[in-house]
């Protein structure tokens, strides 16, 4: 025989399963668990078994907890979490890749009726078609305004109809003709709100970045800085090789202009007095490309053809 726990008792082992988990993991994905049934929820239990585990409780409960937790402990990374416990969520404790874990829970959706009065997550459109119903229930149709007509003795809508846009409430009109359909147009699941590792909390989106996204968004933050440090003139790594290549251009420019040289400019000096050097240097550099281009082409064989056997060699002469 079972004994029953009191609430207290009930409490103080919650406490105590709660602060084992934070003492053994250092990863958490916090999870909406909106219109999420006690099936559904216990196979996505089943389906993380092994290196995650699904907690759901009271959001009060939980955070005095963390707080308790935190102050025996004095860790206080778990305190990151508190202003994350907000509406019916759970906590996804894991040793896994994230983002393989969060991949894991979005498998576990399940299509649900429109319910009255529940907020539409999506868009709801009712495609064209017939619908199988008998023709006595055009009124109900009509008073939802989707144009039909009768087809072979049924039913069937002519456009696809918005019938209720996200956000919106579902009605009682509305709810019953998707039951009529047969349309179950919303899916619910665990959404993963936010991610909590080591510390740090941050949107689920981020799981999603490769690592060409990321060079990408650190070269775009590269440019920023070296554009920035080269409107206002201040010198930084980044920016560093752009100023001395344009402080000697400006130098260079001045040596041209003036009698004032230096080494460097002794050689761009004496191109601009004489150009034909120009052609002079150019030359032997476009004559080795044309000798590396006729070297790496194929010699192609040409290759005799086999003369065609005439009309009187295979008996088909056109003047016999």
């Amino acid at each position: 025989m079972t004994v029953k726990l009191s609430k207290a008792e009930k409490k103080v082992v919650y406490d105590k399963k709660l602060c084992g988990l934070l003492d053994e993991y250092s990863k958490v994905l916090i999870a909406v668990a909106d219109n999420v049934g006690s099936n559904q929820l216990q196979n996505i239990r089943k389906g993380l078994r092994g290196d995650s585990i699904v907690l759901m409780g009271k959001n009060t409960l939980i955070r005095r907890c963390i707080r308790i937790h935190a102050e025996k402990t004095g860790n206080k990374n778990y305190l990151n979490l508190l202003p994350l416990l907000v509406g019916n969520v759970g906590l996804i404790f894991t040793k896994g890749d994230l983002k393989e874990v969060s991949e894991e829970v979005a498998k576990y959706k399940v299509g649900a009726p429109a319910r009255v009065g529940l907020v539409a997550p999506i868009d709801v459109v009712v495609p064209p078609g017939n619908t199988g119903l008998d023709p006595s229930q055009t009124s109900f149709f009509q008073v939802l305004n989707i144009p039909t007509k009768i087809n072979k003795g049924t039913v069937e809508i002519i456009t696809p109809v918005e019938l209720i846009r996200k956000g919106e409430k579902v009605g009682s009109s509305e709810a019953a003709l998707l039951a009529k359909l047969g349309i179950r147009p919303f899916s619910y699941g665990l959404v993963i709100l936010s991610v909590y590792d080591n510390g740090s909390v941050f949107s689920p989106e981020v799981l999603d970045l490769t690592e060409d996204d990321l060079i990408e968004k650190f070269a775009a933050g590269v440019s920023l800085v070296t554009s920035l440090s080269l409107a206002i003139s201040y010198p930084t790594l980044v920016a560093a090789p752009h100023m001395f290549i344009n402080a000697y251009k400006n130098v260079l420019a001045v040596a041209i202009a003036t009698e004032y040289s230096f080494p460097h400019a002794e050689k761009v000096k004496e191109y601009l007095k004489d150009p034909s050097k120009f052609a002079v240097a150019a030359a032997p550099v476009v004559a080795e490309d044309a000798a590396a281009a006729s070297s790496s082409a194929p010699v192609e064989e040409k290759k005799e053809e086999p003369a065609e056997e005439s009309d009187d060699d295979m008996g088909f002469s056109l003047f016999d």
